[in-house]
């Protein structure tokens, strides 16, 4: 070796360890598809002030959250960063991801970008409302732990414990930096950091820590440094030092392995040596076996974890979703205490899947649990339906899933819990019918319509609902419509018009004639449906058995009688007080949905257009199907003499298809 090279040793020794810079971004992923602005427009100029403001009101705290402009061009956004950093070095940080974040996500409504030292996201979307910690992103380091991982990520969890109890009681911030010292002779030290949002509670940050620290061993893959980052709270350990100044909390690594094989002191008789080391083996002996029991009971506990996951991972079919996972993951224990072990009287319904139970999580949210059949093989294929769904899909018309619990062969989804349960329960009682006057009725009506454009047109999948019926819209306290239950729901191929199946299944009733007889569905299926729906809401008749002689038509038969003969009036609600005109042309566009030939149906989007706009011109409707009248073979419960026989629930009995 040449002489300088030894020169050079010395020097190379006391050089710093590489450290892993982190940085990743994500487009849309607050709420799939929330749409792209047009430059230069005014959601633009908003998401500017919006930053500027963002900015400036972060100097000093490193944090700032708010709203800007007026729907429908609102811009909701929130800044971080790190606690350790300087008002310069954070102003710069921040003006930097922001150029970076309009040249990686260009035009889009929503999108939020991390690195080392601050992080950004805005939306369209009010999710300041929330403090759901998501999205969750894991990155890690390339190099696995060279020592024993599980003292290794035992030492790193106590260390994240207590900085998390030093952040919450000693920082402002909610800031805290760390270290494991004197961790083995291979490994010197463990450094690690961690951060709450200061607009949170001492118990949301707690709870936010916490929640990531459970998932650490799992989500770092045994790797020396990992950062696991989400809106509101973040966790970070590393081998080698990466943040500022010294360590706020300091923890000793694990004591050095005793000596097996003490030298016993001089004078000691050899029986004394011969009790001592029977002493000793008993000791060594027992610790091993509680050792090794301890070690297969968390193997064992891995094993269906990992089980779990796995199985959430094949239905969810993303790889981008598998970091979010564990976020789902719900324990079957929580569920029966936040039910009352599924009493009764925290039953909100029951159908062919199963029952749906109120509950509390600890958290105090409330949340419906569906309890699905373990009999039922579509209850799997439902609840396997569900997740795709709620992997891809979110939108403030959708049902939004909570979690999922697979355990002891229970299948448990949880839904966010809407108080005032399904519209049917208002729409077809003549008491509570009166709660609905006509602007509640007309945004129910354009919320059901945006969050089927939002399925058939916006989101990155093609959505096929399939079941889209008064008892599957759920309301929330003010009354807004959230579309539910995608147990049937399909993905459709984007570039596919029309699919064919043999096996029906929806309710009678609602279905487009189309599917009902020859098994052939498409988006122009759910616009039957929707069109269904609408007409019921206007007259508060359901679809069926309606009317008072005993051979009348279905709604939609006398819906056209009434409109050929120009006394259209007659069937609107007498509960609403509401402008003539404007409730004609809202049963005109309904009209237009139902239309036989499904060619002629309009699609979402242009259903939106026309209920949101009075200068659209609608063209003449064309005479709906009557295929669902008294007298030909239907009954008011959904049941068809002459197709596959129907459930309780107005489900038809029949096997999925795989996708």
């Amino acid at each position: 070796m040449h002489f300088s090279v030894f020169l050079l040793l010395p020097l190379l020794l006391y050089l710093p360890v590489p450290v892993t810079c982190y940085s990743d971004y994500q487009c849309d992923s607050i709420n799939t598809s929330t749409g792209n602005y047009t430059a230069n427009s005014t959601y633009q100029s908003n998401l500017n002030s919006l930053f500027s403001a963002l900015k400036s009101n972060s100097t000093g705290s490193g944090f700032a959250a708010g709203r800007f402009g007026t729907v429908p061009n609102q811009v909701s956004g929130l800044l971080l960063c790190r606690g350790d950093t300087n008002a310069s070095t954070c102003s710069s940080c921040l003006s930097q991801i922001f150029t970076d974040i309009l040249t990686t996500c260009p035009l889009y409504k929503t999108a939020m970008m991390w690195d080392d030292l601050c992080y950004f996201e805005f939306s369209n979307q009010d999710f300041l409302s929330s403090t759901d910690n998501l999205p969750l992103d894991t990155q890690i380091n390339e190099n696995n732990v060279t020592v024993d991982q599980t003292q290794f990520f035992q030492d790193t969890a106590k260390l994240m414990s207590d900085m998390a109890s030093w952040a919450i009681n000693n920082s402002s911030k909610f800031f805290a930096t760390g270290e494991v010292r004197n961790f083995s002779n291979k490994l010197s030290s463990i450094y690690g950091l961690l951060q709450c949002t200061p607009n949170l509670a001492k118990s949301q940050c707690k709870s936010c820590l916490q929640s990531l620290i459970n998932q650490l061993t799992i989500a770092s893959e045994g790797r020396d440094g990992a950062w696991l980052v989400g809106p509101y709270c973040n966790i970070r350990y590393d081998t080698a030092p990466f943040y500022d100044g010294v360590a706020m909390v300091k923890v000793d690594g694990a004591p050095p392995s005793p000596n097996l094989a003490p030298v016993l002191p001089s004078g000691v008789n050899d029986g004394n040596k011969k009790s001592t080391v029977i002493i000793l083996a008993i000791v060594i002996s027992l610790g091993v076996t509680i050792l090794s029991i301890l070690t297969f009971c968390i193997c064992l506990y891995k094993k269906k974890l990992h089980r779990r996951k796995k199985l959430l991972s094949e239905m969810i079919n993303s790889e981008q979703n598998q970091a979010n996972i564990d976020s789902f993951l719900i324990s079957l224990s929580t569920l029966k205490a936040a039910t009352i072990n599924f009493n009764e009287s925290n039953k909100l319904g029951e159908g062919g899947f199963g029952a749906v139970y109120k509950g509390t999580l600890p958290s105090g949210q409330e949340v419906a649990v569906k309890r699905l059949s373990q009999s039922s093989s579509q209850g799997l294929e439902e609840l396997k339906n569900e997740l795709v769904l709620v992997a891809k899909l979110k939108h403030k018309n959708l049902v939004r899933v909570v979690g999922v619990c697979l355990e002891a062969q229970e299948k448990l989804l949880v839904y966010e819990f809407l108080p005032n349960r399904s519209l049917d329960i208002f729409l077809f009682d003549k008491e509570r019918r009166q709660e609905l006057d006509w602007i509640k009725r007309l945004a129910i009506i354009n919320g059901i319509a945006r969050g089927l454009q939002y399925l058939h047109e916006d989101s990155q999948l093609k959505i096929i609902h399939r079941d889209l019926k008064a008892s599957n819209i759920l309301l929330d306290s003010d009354m807004d419509p959230k579309i539910s239950d995608f147990g049937l729901a399909r993905l459709f191929p984007v570039d596919q018009t029309v699919h064919v199946t043999r096996r029906i299944v929806g309710t009678f009733g609602y279905m487009a004639p189309e599917y009902a007889m020859h098994g052939r569905y498409s988006i122009k299926s759910d616009v039957f449906s929707f069109g269904v729906l609408l007409l019921e809401i206007v007259t508060g008749k359901r679809c069926c058995g309606s009317f008072d002689t005993e051979m009348s038509e279905d709604l939609l038969g006398s819906t056209w009688e009434q409109w050929t003969a120009g006394t259209i009036t007659n069937i609107i609600d007498p509960f609403m007080d509401c402008p003539t005109n404007e409730i004609i042309r809202y049963i005109h566009i309904g009209l237009l949905c139902v239309q036989e030939d499904l060619k002629d149906r309009p699609r979402m989007s242009e259903v939106v257009i026309m209920l949101g706009s009075n200068t659209v011109s609608l063209q003449v409707p064309s005479k709906p199907a009557f295929y669902l009248r008294r007298g030909g073979g239907v009954s008011c419960d959904g049941s068809h003499k002459n197709l596959v026989p129907v459930s309780q629930n107005e489900l038809t009995i029949s096997e999925f298809e795989p996708r």
